[in-house]
Formats: C-alpha cells, sequence, structure tokens
C-alpha cells in the first residue's frame, strides 16, 4: 500500500473517531457493557450462599447430629431446630428455604440395614437455590449416612476419587463468569460499532462525500476496522485492569498481552463482520435485528455460555467456520488456564485466516453497496 493510502486510512479513521465522540448512546454503551454488565454477570450467582434451613429432630440421635452438623456456612446458614409446626409456618412466610424432618428412630432403623426415608421441604418459589439446596442435602445426608454405619476400623473402599479442582478450586462463578462475558463483549461491540458506523454514513449522507474524493473502498473499510476495532481493544485493556482484575479481583492465570494480541485479530474479523451486517441492513433497527440473528447464536454455541462438548457434533463441526468458536477457546485457555503461544497459536492461525474471508466478503458487498449509491 503507497504512502498516500496509508495516510488517507489515517485520517479516514481519526475520522470516524470523531464521529463516535459525538454519538452519546453508543459512547454510554461501550462504557456500560464493559464495566456495569461485566460487574453485574459477575455478581450473578448460581451457587447456594447462606441458605436459611430448619431442622425437624425427631431422632435426636448421634447420627442425626452429625447431618445437622454438617449444614455449614457459606452454602446455609446456622440450622435452627424446630418443631415440624415451625418449620411449616417459617416456610410459608419465607424464614427458610429448606426444611429437614429427620424421624424418630432414623439411627436404629440404618444401623438394622433398613432405609428410612428422610423428608426435605424446599421452597420451590427459590427456583436456583432449591435445585441446588436439594441436591447438596442430599450428598452430605448420603455422606455421613455411609461414614457413620461403616465398622469402626474398616478397611476404606477399594476404590478412592481423589478429586482436585484445577484453575478454581473453590469453584466461584465469579471468575467464569466476568471474564467469559468480557470475551462475549468484544465481539458483540466490534460488530454493532462497525456495523453502526456504515449505517450512519449512509443515514447522514456523508458517503456520497467519500464518493466523491478519490479514495478507493478498501480504504475506506480499513479505515473502520483500525478506528473501530480501536476503541474496542482500548476498552476492554481498561476493563481486563480495573474492572475485572481490579473491582472484582478476579485473577488471571496467564498472559495479558498474549490475550490482548489474540483479541487485536479477532477484532480484524469481527469489524468484517460488523461490515458486512452494516452493508446488508438498511437501517439501525435493521442492523439491531441482524444482529440478534447473528450475535447471539454465535455467543451460545462458540462455548462461552454452554461448553462445546455438550453439543452435538453437527453444530460442533459448524461453529468451527466462526471465529468467535476460536476466540473464545484462545481467550479460556490463556485467562483461565495460563497457556501460552505454544498451545494457541492454532487459535491464532484460525481466526486469521476466517477473518481473511470475512474481510474480503464484506469488502466485496462494500463494493457493490457504493456502486449501487454511486
Amino acid at each position: 500500500m503507497s504512502a498516500r493510502r496509508v495516510a488517507n486510512v489515517l485520517q479516514l479513521g481519526i475520522k470516524e473517531l470523531r464521529s463516535l465522540r459525538r454519538d452519546p448512546m453508543m459512547l454510554l454503551l461501550i462504557f456500560f457493557h464493559f464495566t456495569f454488565a461485566i460487574y453485574s454477570a459477575a455478581n450473578v450467582s448460581m451457587e447456594l450462599h447462606k441458605a436459611p434451613v430448619a431442622v425437624v429432630d425427631e431422632d435426636r440421635s448421634q447420627l442425626s447430629g452429625r447431618i445437622v452438623g454438617a449444614l455449614l456456612p457459606p452454602q446455609f446458614k446456622a440450622p435452627e431446630r424446630v418443631g415440624a409446626r415451625e418449620a411449616d409456618e417459617g416456610m410459608d412466610r419465607g424464614r427458610y428455604t429448606f426444611a429437614l424432618d429427620i424421624p424418630p428412630g432414623f439411627q436404629r432403623d440404618v444401623l438394622a440395614g433398613r432405609q428410612p426415608a428422610l423428608q426435605v421441604n424446599v421452597d420451590a418459589t427459590q427456583a436456583s437455590q432449591a435445585f441446588i439446596g436439594a441436591g447438596y442435602i442430599q450428598r452430605i445426608t448420603t455422606a455421613e449416612v455411609a461414614q457413620f454405619v461403616r465398622p469402626q476400623g474398616a478397611a476404606a473402599s477399594p476404590v478412592e476419587l481423589a478429586v482436585r479442582m484445577r484453575f478454581n478450586p473453590n469453584l466461584t462463578s465469579k471468575w467464569f463468569s466476568a471474564l467469559n462475558e468480557l470475551i462475549n463483549g468484544i465481539t458483540m461491540l466490534t460488530i454493532i460499532l462497525t456495523g453502526a458506523a456504515v449505517i450512519r454514513e449512509r443515514e447522514h449522507g456523508t458517503m456520497e462525500h467519500l464518493l466523491a474524493m478519490p479514495l478507493a473502498p478498501v480504504e475506506i473499510m480499513a479505515a473502520k476496522v483500525w478506528a473501530n476495532g480501536l476503541v474496542v481493544l482500548v476498552a476492554a485493556t481498561l476493563s481486563l485492569n480495573f474492572v475485572v482484575r481490579g473491582v472484582l479481583d478476579v485473577p488471571v492465570a496467564g498472559s495479558v498481552p498474549l490475550f490482548l494480541s489474540g483479541a487485536l485479530v479477532h477484532l480484524f474479523a469481527a469489524t468484517s463482520m460488523g461490515i458486512f451486517l452494516g452493508t446488508v441492513a438498511r437501517s439501525m433497527p435493521q442492523l439491531g435485528l441482524l444482529c440478534m440473528l447473528v450475535v447471539l447464536p454465535l455467543q451460545v454455541l462458540s462455548g462461552g455460555m454452554t461448553p462445546r462438548e455438550s453439543m452435538p457434533e453437527v453444530v460442533r463441526i459448524v461453529m468451527l467456520a466462526a471465529p468467535t468458536t476460536h476466540f473464545v477457546g484462545l481467550g479460556q485457555a490463556i485467562l483461565f488456564r495460563g497457556a501460552g503461544l505454544d498451545v494457541v497459536w492454532p487459535q491464532f492461525l484460525a481466526i486469521a485466516a476466517i477473518g481473511a474471508a470475512l474481510f474480503a466478503a464484506a469488502l466485496a458487498r462494500f463494493r457493490r453497496a457504493v456502486a449501487e449509491q454511486a
């Protein structure tokens, strides 16, 4: 590319930045997503935390005491020993989420080899806690009963499963949610910004001015790519350092510069996709609908919300053609597991190849749109 073309691309990109500066709603969207949206996603926890539980202990045995003592924080509040009537009234008034009823003779029946039943009443109006907490109580009860009935000094089970949590030992959902929201936001905002930039040119009538100048379509498109990509990259960098690592105190296992390098390559593909959608849509509402049809499936099926291993094989194969699939894998490998370039270089190459194909397709579509407008 000649020096004149480089200067044209640079000046056109500066014009894009000035246009964005005069668009307060778009600036607000960028600020909101890389701050409050990430913070909110990180703090919407699906984990059980300090759930109130009542215990109706009609057995008053050593085994029932062990079960009650195993309902520990932070999953549960300290269990309250109440009567059956008090437990029912507390459930009706929303004081308790769970009420565990241990029947009389429970320990005797367990030691006799019978299978006595425990009753767990659950307030299902708190759907997430009800589902998770019932499973917690079942596992705790089963473990305590199995340990209690094991004969003193008996050998342990011939097979012991030793579970070690890597990369997130406490299974803190905030770590995963914050970083995943950042990764998904980079894709979504890049597509919206570049698509809106094309629509803005058409609505404001500045596209005709550009066509009257000695500018090639590739120069106009390249300017939109670097300007909008730069905005998202700067916003993502600030969000990663000040919101994710600072306010939320989420540890980052790998190299931040390596992740940002991968984001830079992905921005090339995402901006090309945004320009393509901007040439298809004729107005901002149409662009919004197209983004819903394109961005949401990309986020859901790329592994950012649902593990790709749980998807049908056909979906996994088709989604290999999407740059978001490789970017999510790259981002999770670097930020969660501390992977280096020797591990994620295939994702870098895949994103670059898909980005080149998207850029070529967007350029062809952009040229056609410019020719129709001229």
